[in-house]
This record gives C-alpha cells, structure tokens and sequence, in this order.
C-alpha cells in the first residue's frame, strides 16, 4: 500500500495517479529526470523500478551510487569508514551528467551504476539513449542544499522523497549488509555508525521535495507494487 502526498498540501493521490500526472508535468521538454530521494533503506530501488514497469514512455533508472567514489580513493582520503556520506561521493560529477541528460537528449549518454558485490562502481554501464523519455534517479542526497550537492536540485524535473515504516527500512538495511558479506553483528554497527547518521541528515531535506511516498505494509523484499 502506499501513501501520497504533497510535501506542502494536503491533497491525496494514489501512486498510480501521481505517475499519470508526472508523466505530463513537464510535456514542453524532451526528457523528464525525475529524483527519488530518502533515507538508506527507503525503498528507492524498488520504487523506481516500479514507476518504470508503469511510464508511458520509455525510461531508465540512473542510481547516485554510481558516483561512489572508489574504494581506494576513498582510502587515500581516509574516508572509507564513513562511505556513503555526502563527501565520499563525485557530487560534481553527478550534478554535470544529470545536465547533460537534460541538454543533450539526442545522444546517448553514459553513466555509471554501482556494484554491491564489489563494492566499486563501474564506469559507462548505464546507456541512456534518446528514446529515454523519462529518466529516474534515486539517491541519499540530491535535496542537500549545501555545495557541491545544492546544484542537483535545479536538474531535477520532479522530486519524490520516499520514506517508509521505520522498523521495516532497518530490518532491510541489515538484510542488505548481510547479503553482501557482513557478519550480522558487523552489520549493525554499520547502520548506527554510519547508515542512522546519515538517515538523519536526509531527513531534514524531506520538505524541499515536490512529493513525499510514503511506502507502508510493504515486506523487505518487495518489489513495490
């Protein structure tokens, strides 16, 4: 089940509804980028691939992981045991291929796309052609208003900030940990040291987003629909 509502009303729609009406939010321009935007554990994923079952148009999902910076650089930096915080990211680099995705529509585009298995991401993975019409992008940070990540806003066609069940968002961030090769107990540690904090961070930017999905009674590994 889901829940809709725009951060600054009080109107009700369903989520279908909210598709429908996204998809011509915007008819004067050739591409739609469209950003997901929560808390670790959220559900982004899952709803972006949903909201791409359901467009009208053709679309592609461009994750801000793909802008992780490399574990080795990360390292360098002595920031690899903060990873997924605003400055262990190429901010820069996102914030330049989300306006290429809006200026040059009628070329294919190359983005990256992060690989939890070797926890690097992987350079020109993700093709965007021109018949993309609707691009989404799912992320932590693209309502953080300070620099460099305050300039991804203005790319942005549409924002949803997607929240759920707070138990339900924990149990799936361990999970996940734990899929990828943390010992449990290892897992944990890493969500109260580094997943809550930020959480909290992106939290605060809820209300800069058009639209707020609220994701309930949905399990861990649901596909959102």
């Amino acid at each position: 089940m889901f829940e809709i509502t725009p951060s600054l009303q009080c109107a009700w729609l369903s989520l279908e509804a909210l598709v429908q009406q996204s998809s011509t939010a915007v008819p004067a321009h050739p591409r739609i980028v469209l950003g997901l935007v929560g808390a670790p554990g959220a559900g982004k994923s899952s709803l972006a691939a949903w909201i791409q079952r359901r467009w009208p148009t053709p679309s592609v999902v461009v994750p801000m992981d793909g802008f992780h910076l490399a574990q080795s650089e990360l390292e360098r930096l002595g920031r690899a045991q903060r990873k997924g915080a605003p400055d262990t990211f190429d901010a820069e680099g996102y914030v330049a291929l989300l306006q290429r995705l809006r200026r040059e529509p009628a070329s294919t585009v190359y983005a990256p796309r992060f690989d939890r298995r070797l926890e690097e991401p992987i350079a020109g993975a993700i093709a965007v052609a021109p018949h993309h019409r609707l691009v989404i992008t799912e992320g932590n940070y693209l309502l953080l208003g300070e620099a460099p990540w305050g300039a991804v806003e203005a790319q942005l066609s549409q924002t949803w900030y997607v929240q759920a069940d707070e138990p339900l968002r924990m149990e799936r961030l361990l999970q996940r940990h734990v899929s990828f090769g943390r010992t449990p107990s290892a897992a944990q540690a890493w969500v109260a040291t580094s997943d809550e904090p930020n959480a909290r961070r992106i939290e605060r930017t809820r209300a800069r987003a058009d639209w707020v999905v609220d994701l309930v009674a949905t399990g861990p590994d649901s596909n959102v629909g």
